[in-house]
């Protein structure tokens, strides 16, 4: 069976019309007319009237969804709304009587059975109920064939052959719309790449450097890009990688990657970054073999019904991705200062990137500005996340982390990424309570538009299996350990009182009692592009 239309309709009875111009047109391709199409029509008019008045109290402002499936010899038509129970063993019997009565208990039943091959009523419990109706051909009638349908996949070419790495042109970012869809779906972070017109605005004024790989004839082989994600940012981020299946093992990444970091820049370009899905092994050891190495493990950061082709998925959690950097010239050295309780790892993970700084403690007596902390708060509802800028600290900025925090989970977001300025002494003491918060440690991200940056992540009642997570680098598997023994939802985990002297020692299940409620509500960045 394949669905001919799917449409959603409002249960008021302007409707009708529509709904039943939908059905005789979508029965009309399969080859009904005449009786067969009239009585179908009938039939379908009484069921669909009967979900408009009688499975919608009066006042609701509700709808029902329609389809029409291509079934062997015939059609099936399915509405589907989530209306008050119906039990059709409930309706009276009717029994034709002489002259026709019309307004007869059971007459409409009546008449979709007598005018149907079958009928059926199905419950769906909490989800509503379906009417299902079936109408074949007559004898001898065959139903209209269905169009072979093209294949996206085309032979890998074998041999190597000679292409072209450049900037790309504005004509050919339709080219790269499609190969974004043929080979991600719609699966990624960043709506921009399936519109055209922005990809070429982007590039226009900076904030993108888009390359492509073509053939000697011009024929688009693959895309990669710099985005610079915000105008205050010093970084860009290796996003938007694909290409398109027949021109696969031709090195393509290696010689885009190469374009993209020789090409002159409007802008500075301190370094660069890329999200990788975790079970992406081959994407993981890519970034390593350019020197762009792992500082982070993002949890949960897309929707577990996200699909990525060619990459071996897992529909029982949220997809979770790694962080990984490079800077492009010399880091410079710089004082910082890390929670006491990361800095280890915060120190290895720099060596990991090639840099290093001096690490200083914190004064111990610091007085926060009685200012608002200057921040920035970005969703994606698409993705089920949110991120959380601290560039500077005002004095009340636990209660407004705590009330973004609160926010971030009244609209059931699945996690929430804090990033913290380590070059600000405040980072120090505020991570531990930003940590009674229900956040724990992420990784680093340097040069941020937030200066050199640690990021503390939050889920919201995520139900995540580590052992599902896969890490490939040896620094990648260290921090997925390390991360898994400061996430408060494990077991394993410490105890968010026992992480200090004088800690008040309340475990909340993994949530601080502050948000229990907040949480409780229920949630259920992504590649975040690749």
């Amino acid at each position: 069976m394949r669905e001919l239309v799917k449409a959603t309709l409002s249960n008021d009875l302007s409707s009708l019309s529509l709904a039943r111009l939908i059905v005789c047109e979508a029965a009309r391709m399969l080859g009904f007319e005449g009786a067969a199409l009239s009585q179908l029509e009938v039939a379908f008019e009484e069921a669909v009237t009967n979900v408009m008045k009688h499975a919608f109290d009066v006042e609701e402002n509700a709808s029902f969804d329609l389809a029409c499936e291509r079934i062997p010899e015939g059609i099936k038509v399915v509405i589907k709304e989530r209306g008050i129970p119906f039990d059709p063993r409930q309706v009276p019997h009717y029994i034709p009587p002489t002259e026709l009565d019309q307004t007869a208990a059971g007459m409409g039943l009546f008449l979709m059975r007598a005018m149907l091959d079958d009928c059926q009523f199905v419950n769906l419990g909490p989800h509503g109920k379906e009417t299902h109706l079936i109408k074949y051909l007559k004898k001898g009638t065959v139903v209209a064939a269905e169009a072979p349908r093209a294949t996206s996949e085309q032979a890998l070419i074998q041999e190597k052959i000679a292409y072209d790495v450049r900037l790309m042109k504005g004509e050919e970012a339709i080219e790269v719309s499609r190969c974004a869809y043929k080979s991600h779906g719609y699966s990624f972070f960043d709506d921009h790449i399936y519109y055209p017109e922005r990809l070429v605005e982007l590039n226009e004024n900076g904030a993108m450097i888009s390359a492509v790989a073509v053939t000697e004839d011009d024929v688009f082989m693959g895309h990669a890009a710099l985005l610079y994600q915000s105008s205050e940012d010093r970084i860009a981020e290796l996003t938007f990688v694909f290409v398109n299946v027949e021109y696969r093992g031709q090195g393509a990444f290696g010689r885009l990657n190469d374009f993209l970091m020789k090409t002159p820049k409007r802008r500075e370009f301190a370094g660069m970054y890329a999200y990788v899905v975790a079970n992406h092994v081959f994407a993981q050891k890519t970034m390593a073999r350019y020197g762009i190495n792992d500082c982070g493990l993002l949890l949960a950061t897309s929707p577990m019904s996200w699909k990525f082709k060619g990459i071996p998925g897992d529909a029982s959690q949220r997809i979770s991705v790694i962080l990984s950097f490079r800077y492009m010239d010399e880091p410079r050295r710089l004082t910082l200062y890390p929670p006491p309780h990361h800095r280890a790892m915060i120190e290895k993970l720099y060596l990991n990137l090639g840099a290093q700084h001096d690490y200083e403690a914190a004064p111990r007596q610091l007085e926060l500005p009685d200012r608002p902390s200057d921040l920035s708060f970005e969703t994606n509802l698409s993705e089920g996340c949110a991120e959380i800028f601290l560039k500077s600290y005002g004095r009340n900025v636990v209660p407004e982390v705590r009330k973004l925090l609160r926010s971030s989970c009244l609209q059931q977001l699945a996690a929430v990424n804090i990033f913290l300025n380590l070059q600000d002494p405040a980072t120090a003491v505020l991570t531990e309570e930003f940590e009674k918060l229900g956040f724990f440690f992420s990784g680093i991200l340097p040069c941020a538009r937030v200066g050199d940056t640690l990021i503390l992540q939050y889920l919201n009642n995520v139900d995540l299996d580590y052992d599902k997570v896969t890490a490939c680098s040896d620094m990648a598997k260290e921090m997925l350990g390390y991360i898994r023994q400061h996430d408060p939802n494990e077991a394993c985990g410490p105890r968010r009182g026992d992480r200090r002297a004088g800690g008040d020692g309340h475990e909340t299940g993994g949530k601080p009692a502050s948000l229990r409620e907040d949480t409780s509500i229920g949630t259920v960045l992504s590649t975040r592009r690749w």
